[in-house]
């Protein structure tokens, strides 16, 4: 029998993931290998186990096209996560099956693709015997030892054609117009999208605002003739001294669920200013569709070293982008260890150069 591998994608889904398999399969099967795709993330390695043969020949497709063929899910009987990002060990007798099912397959190694959440439990997994290799994947990228997570990129851009198009009606109807955007604990999708997309003030978790700078900002504009704002909102911003905004309830086995600082931030503008304001949440529109260009050229690159790394039997390594080249760390110094957006770096600072104001001043 050919020797196997196994990949599995958790987490929330983001444009990407399919190019990473296709890359995965596509290698392997230039090794004689074959490949194994484990259905809904880490939950298909439970009883009853689910998975099926990925056939190199049928990959082409996968190149372009959004989402996951596995299924992903970021909750079930592994959660590494909980609140606000607080860690959660997962119980050895899920290791346990999960590792006695792993062994049942005949895999050599798992290759599992995800953020923080995701490679912690391929670490805990790795700490339990089973030979595992990391794949970074998140559009927040707020994942350590890598300089940008596949998806990131895709979320940008639909961030920024959103704002694109946002432009030409508020400058329209003379309105503030609210852009709500992902990025759970880290301001990067706001940043990137907020500068790209021409924002006029960008709130992010990194920098805590006050709404008396919100509206200054927006009164000054208005007397240069600007009658428009275009605010973009991190869903993990926060007003100083305030908490952060959360939608229902939290269920003990799961992350807090953000959302809804975009309304309140609208809201008190429009109290505030009396000017019209709207408030558009993108939420999982980002997550869908198709990978960009830079997307689809790094998940290959990932997908192809995952490959390597399994070759190499560099277990519990995750691939990471250090330009120009793609290498090896420890999944370790991927997680646990939030990457945000710093203050006082290059991006934040060439935004205050044009003027873009983070509602801290």
């Amino acid at each position: 029998m050919a020797e196997r591998i196994g990949i599995l994608t958790g987490g929330g889904d983001c444009p990407g993931l399919n190019a990473v398999i296709r890359a995965v399969v596509k290698s392997a099967s230039r090794l004689g290998w074959e490949t194994l795709g484990i259905h809904n993330g880490f939950e298909g390695l439970l009883e009853p186990v689910s998975y099926h043969r990925l056939d190199h020949r049928e990959m082409g497709a996968l190149l372009t096209s959004g989402g996951t063929v596995l299924g992903t899910t970021n909750r079930g009987r592994f959660s590494a996560k909980t609140g606000h990002g607080e860690r959660n060990a997962i119980p050895r007798e899920i290791l346990d099956e999960a590792k006695r099912n792993f062994e049942a397959l005949g895999l050599r190694a798992l290759v599992c693709v995800g953020g923080d959440g995701s490679l912690s439990i391929a670490q805990q997994l790795f700490e339990h015997g089973v030979p595992v290799v990391g794949v970074p994947k998140t559009i927040d990228n707020d994942l350590e030892a890598t300089v940008i997570t596949f998806g990131f990129d895709s979320a940008v851009a639909c961030a920024t054609d959103a704002l694109d198009r946002l432009h030409t009606t508020a400058a329209s109807h003379n309105r503030v117009m609210v852009l709500e955007v992902m990025g759970r604990y880290a301001g990067w999708i706001a940043c990137h999208a907020g500068i790209a997309g021409g924002g006029d003030i960008i709130l992010i978790p990194e920098i805590p605002f006050s709404y008396d700078s919100i509206c200054r900002k927006i009164t000054e504009r208005e007397a240069m003739g600007r009658l428009f704002t275009l605010v973009v909102v991190a869903e993990g911003a926060r007003a100083r001294g305030g908490d952060f905004v959360t939608q229902g309830a939290t269920a003990a086995d799961r992350e807090a669920r953000l959302g809804g600082i975009g309304s309140a931030v609208a809201g008190e503008i429009g109290r505030r200013t009396g000017k019209e304001t709207r408030v558009v949440v993108l939420g999982h529109l980002q997550r869908g569709g198709g990978p960009t260009t830079f997307d689809r050229l790094l998940c290959t690159r990932f997908g192809a070293r995952a490959v390597k790394l399994v070759q190499e039997q560099m277990y519990g390594y995750m691939v990471a982008l250090r330009p120009p080249d793609t290498s090896a760390v420890k999944i370790t110094d991927a997680i646990g260890r939030l990457r945000t957006v710093p203050v006082d770096g290059d991006i934040v600072q060439t935004a205050k150069m044009l003027g873009i104001s983070f509602g801290d001043e």
